[in-house]
Parts: C-alpha cells; sequence; structure tokens
C-alpha cells in the first residue's frame, strides 16, 4: 500500500487530484462587491493562419451584462461588424470563428456598430440606475460597474489600434477594465491554460462554440461568477492611463 501511494505521489497522481478538488468545493466565501454589475466583452477580429502581421479589425462585437449578486446575464449586445480594410475573410479565420462571409458583408461598420453600443449602454445606466466606474467612488444609491475581458488584448490592441487608424471615439466606459486572466492567475494561484481550461479547472463546462464572440462573452461571464462565489472581490486592473 505504501510502495502504491509512493509510486502515484511520484506520478503527481495524488497532489494533481488534491488541486482539482479544490476547485471544485462548494463556493461559500462570496463577498459583498463595490460593483453591482460587470460588463463582459470579446472580440472576434479578422486573422490568418500564416501570422504574418497584418492589421486586424473586429468581425463580432459582443457584450453580456452579468449581475454580481445573483450570477444572472441581464442583457446582451451583439452584431457581426464589416471589415473595410481587408473586407475578405480568410479560410483560416471564418474555421476559427465560425463567421461567414455573408454575415460580415451583412453587418455594419465599427462607427455605427459603437455607436449602437453607446446608445445601448446609456439606457442600461439609466434603466439599472449605473454608473461605470474604475475608482472606489460612486454616488450613494447608485450600481457601480465595470468592463471585464479575457486579457488585455480586446480593448488595449484591437480596438484602440483599429479606432485610431480610422479614427474614430470610443465610448468612455471602454477606458478602463478587468482582464480576467490576470485576476484568475492571481486569486487561483494558477496560470489558465486559455478560458476553456480555466472553466475545466473549476468544474464548468464551456457552452456553445468556443472563439464566438458572444458565447466566449458568456462563459467568461460564467467563470467570473464563480470566481465570486469562491470569495474573489472584483477590481479594476487596467486603464488606458496606466495599470491601476
Amino acid at each position: 500500500m505504501k510502495k502504491t501511494k509512493a509510486l502515484a505521489m511520484q506520478m503527481g497522481l495524488i497532489r494533481k487530484r488534491a488541486v482539482v478538488n479544490n476547485f471544485q468545493k462548494p463556493s461559500v466565501r462570496k463577498l459583498d462587491q463595490h460593483y453591482s454589475f460587470l460588463l463582459i466583452i470579446d472580440f472576434e477580429s479578422t486573422c490568418w493562419e500564416n501570422r504574418n502581421y497584418r492589421t486586424q479589425e473586429i468581425i463580432e462585437f459582443p457584450a453580456v451584462l452579468l449581475n454580481t449578486s445573483n450570477g444572472k446575464i441581464e442583457s446582451e449586445f451583439h452584431y457581426y461588424v464589416q471589415p473595410q480594410e481587408q473586407p475578405t475573410l480568410s479560410a483560416f479565420c471564418k474555421q476559427l470563428t465560425g463567421i461567414t462571409q455573408e454575415q460580415v458583408d451583412e453587418g455594419i461598420p465599427l462607427s455605427l456598430c459603437l455607436a449602437k453600443f453607446t446608445y445601448w449602454i446609456e439606457n442600461l445606466e439609466r434603466e439599472k440606475n449605473i454608473m461605470f466606474v474604475k475608482s472606489e467612488y460612486v454616488p450613494k444609491g447608485v450600481n457601480a460597474a465595470t468592463i471585464v475581458t479575457w486579457s488585455d488584448w480586446d480593448l488595449n490592441v484591437c480596438l484602440l489600434n483599429e479606432a485610431r487608424r480610422k479614427q474614430i471615439r470610443t465610448p468612455y466606459q471602454l477606458n478602463s477594465w478587468i482582464d480576467l486572466r490576470l485576476a484568475y492567475k492571481v486569486f487561483y494561484q494558477r496560470k489558465p491554460n486559455g478560458l476553456n481550461g480555466a472553466l475545466e479547472d473549476v468544474g464548468i463546462i464551456f457552452k456553445g462554440r468556443q472563439h464566438s464572440g458572444l458565447d466566449d462573452s458568456r462563459n467568461t461571464a460564467a467563470l467570473a461568477w464563480r470566481m465570486i462565489r469562491d470569495g474573489y472581490k472584483v477590481e479594476v486592473t487596467k486603464s488606458l492611463r496606466g495599470v491601476r
């Protein structure tokens, strides 16, 4: 018996099982949160298999609003976006994202999409008494909200660069956000193997299609809710003016 246990420990089997059990134990540490709502965004963009540098353009713009008190998604925003610099999708991009040429051809320009997004988000602010803030200050009786992405790429690279090239103004609500990949790594003390790997580690099965922007957003919301239930204190990690 001792030899069997020693061999298992040498192979890492016992240690691995202990980690999985730790992630899957019942969640009892949910904290009061400064942020009442999280707006999760996950863009899809033009891409190519050869990985040579080319300017990327957003082709799918999704967002889902998560209530941090109950884990429910209360509103969704979703549009396909026309790429204008390189309007023809690569075969690699279509296979990876599941987005068709017809969907982007029938989509809307990024400038119009951002205008619609701003209108949607301003309606949410009025209807749910929300204020998007990056600091601890929020007027009494107002629900604080912030943006969540899986890594800084969506807002700090993809949208920022495209908006600058096309001279498009972006809404102020997108000026600060939470990098949930970084937050996950710090909170669980474990480097995630992508979004799907992070979900698996906490016992959540990915729902939908990977690299679908809307499905990725919904699954990122599920992960954020699980982290909150496990005791994660939601805090902004990044701002266009620098890291907080």
